[in-house]
């Protein structure tokens, strides 16, 4: 498997897909007049689907899988900019769309230039877990109710623009890990250390010693604000720390595991960087944890 290869591939079919549907919508150019007004909406699906056809055609197995999701969504993000246009709630869900798709595929691109041998479709994790798309969905749920009901409320745009700020830097801090970390980077818990498995305390991780994780729990939270959802940005906030919880604690016995005593000065020197959240620390007996958690 060529993983550069994968990564300018993915670049290239984002790139491409997001420019047309960008030209489609904010130009028209390729698809709509004042007589056939409705290609401008209907006429996107049939590029995509146009575009799906190429690239069945022109790549195989792996190549294509990527080809066509790095598509996907560069499309999607195409939309969100497209919704960016509006003066009405639509604004925000447009601002969510393009924060959504960039951070899937900057997942994908981000593992496979700083860690390749672990580079795979799940890379861009679209298929996280259940409880990941329930509470996407839920998010636009809530957001579709209030616009309907309360679409005043739907245009305090410089509170969105807070989230936005909030995911960009939660993207920040959680990409600087991931490529300070390097072959060290995982999205799954190992309870096996490989041989080139190295203790990373360096960089950003001086700061935290879980800088992915506190980019991803802002990040999540930031999403909610951009959409004005006011019960998701608690429940999300409260999910995600829930989730960092568990993960953190099982992540650190192996952690403990792998590195002994060197990992034990390195806890005691530096924090979790999520809030009130200790990590896997065997003397507090007040932790709780589940011992075994879905999300290992």
């Amino acid at each position: 498997m060529e993983v550069i290869p994968a990564a300018k591939q993915a670049l290239m079919c984002f790139l491409i897909s997001n420019l047309t549907f960008i030209v489609c919508y904010l130009t028209g150019v390729l698809g709509s007049s004042s007589e056939l007004w409705a290609l401008k909406y209907w006429g996107p699906a049939l590029y995509f689907c146009l575009i799906n056809f190429v690239l069945k055609y022109c790549y195989k197995g792996f190549i294509y899988e990527v080809s066509i999701r790095a598509t996907g969504l560069g499309a999607a993000m195409a939309v969100g900019l497209y919704l960016v246009t509006f003066d009405n709630g639509w604004k925000v869900f447009g601002l969510y769309t393009v924060v959504l798709t960039f951070f899937h595929f900057s997942e994908f691109v981000a593992v496979a230039l700083s860690n390749p041998k672990t580079v795979t479709i799940d890379s861009f994790i679209l298929n996280h877990s259940v409880q990941y798309a329930v509470a996407a969905v839920a998010s636009w749920v809530e957001w579709a109710v209030e616009y309907y009901f309360f679409p005043d409320f739907k245009t305090h745009f410089w509170i969105s623009s807070l989230g936005v700020v909030m995911c960009i830097g939660g993207e920040l801090i959680r990409k600087t890990a991931m490529f300070t970390a390097k072959h060290n980077f995982s999205h799954t818990v190992e309870f096996v250390k490989r041989p080139e498995h190295q203790l990373v305390t360096h960089g950003v991780y001086s700061l935290c010693r879980h800088p992915s994780y506190v980019g991803w729990f802002y990040w999540s939270i930031g999403t909610q604000i951009i959409l004005l959802n006011p019960i998701c940005v608690v429940v999300y906030a409260l999910t995600s720390w829930t989730f960092f919880r568990e993960r953190v604690y099982a992540e650190e016995m192996t952690l403990l595991g792998f590195f002994g005593i060197h990992y034990d000065e390195y806890q005691k020197k530096v924090g979790t960087g999520l809030p009130f959240i200790l990590g896997y620390v065997p003397e507090n007996r007040r932790q709780k944890i589940k011992e075994r958690h879905w999300s290992y």
